[in-house]
């Protein structure tokens, strides 16, 4: 691959040799002192740190000697090649370019900044703010609006248990039709047994809408995705949740994260309406967003509440 890096360059009084395989294009800016074969220059910056030698053959002209032609000089598996500088005459350009071999340099890695290590356990309070009401939503309000208790796991990304354009499992479309934590609490300890999740998730429902609920929970830097879930009740399979949320960005845990929740239908029962009767979808549908019916407002379905992901440690 051809790239272009600038480096700044000065003069290296000691050259410690090793070979290293000089495979891109470098440019860097030296100063005028560099008048002399036998000498050496410091090239700093990406990617590598080195004392590049000047072979003692060096005898073209130096544009400090008046010069204007740019020199060339082949070394050991390189080629140099030194045009003046036009605009300023103190400086010129040093072109460093792979020509297939090897060159004695002495890499040396730039600084990089320490790559953040999260704690190997973090804990977290994940607060439900249920607004759902007769405010935010207006048409059709059932009498006791309300959500099921809270179901999850935190696990790898190696497994889903519930996304958008998927099928709802079983246990997802028990959660969403009818409130139950069974089976998705099992389909879980199923994902523990094959190593793909760490725990179960499960916490207290809203009993009437608008409320709030807290769950505390902890999460280890190996099964950081969470996913957590409630029914949006009565209905006929609509929920709320997030699904393989990772709680690890930018290389550490975060501090707070506030998720909007928008409903969902699980797309196994073709209920229109809150009370509804059961209407098994068949073949099921996909998991996907509610644009239609009574939770619509206007043009479009205004969220129902917020997950707000805060660490305690």
């Amino acid at each position: 691959m051809s790239w272009t890096t600038w480096l700044a360059a000065c003069v290296c009084q000691n050259t410690v040799s090793s070979r290293v395989t000089v495979t891109a294009r470098t440019i860097a800016v030296i100063s005028s002192a560099v008048q002399r074969p036998g000498g050496s220059l410091l090239a700093v910056g990406s990617p590598m740190r080195a004392c590049i030698p000047i072979p003692s053959r060096a005898v073209a002209p130096w544009p400090a000697r008046g010069n204007t032609e740019p020199f060339t000089v082949v070394g050991e598996g390189m080629e140099l090649k030194m045009p003046r500088s036009g605009a300023f005459p103190s400086l010129l350009l040093l072109a460093l370019m792979g020509c297939g071999g090897s060159s004695p340099l002495a890499p040396t890695p730039p600084a990089l900044a320490p790559t953040p290590n999260p704690a190997a356990v973090a804990r977290y309070r994940v607060t439900f703010d249920a607004s759902w009401s007769a405010l935010s939503h207006p048409t059709d309000i059932p009498r006791n609006p309300h959500f099921s208790r809270l179901i999850g796991a935190t696990h790898k990304p190696t497994v889903r248990f519930w996304e958008a354009g998927g099928p709802a499992s079983e246990g997802i479309r028990l959660m969403a039709e009818q409130g139950r934590t069974t089976p998705l609490d099992t389909e879980v300890e199923a994902a523990i047994t094959a190593g793909q999740a760490q725990r179960v998730l499960v916490g207290d429902g809203i009993d009437r809408s608008p409320d709030r609920v807290s769950l505390e929970f902890e999460i280890s830097r190996d099964f950081s995705l969470d996913t957590l879930v409630s029914m949006l009740a009565p209905s006929p399979d609509w929920f709320v949740g997030v699904s393989g949320l990772n709680l690890i960005e930018n290389g550490d845990w975060v501090a707070e994260k506030v998720v909007v929740l928008q409903p969902w239908d699980a797309g196994t029962d073709s209920g229109e309406t809150f009370s509804s009767a059961d209407l098994r979808t068949t073949p099921p549908e996909p998991i996907h967003l509610i644009g239609t019916g009574p939770l619509l407002v206007g043009a479009s379905v205004p969220p129902v509440g917020t997950f707000t992901f805060r660490r305690l440690n």
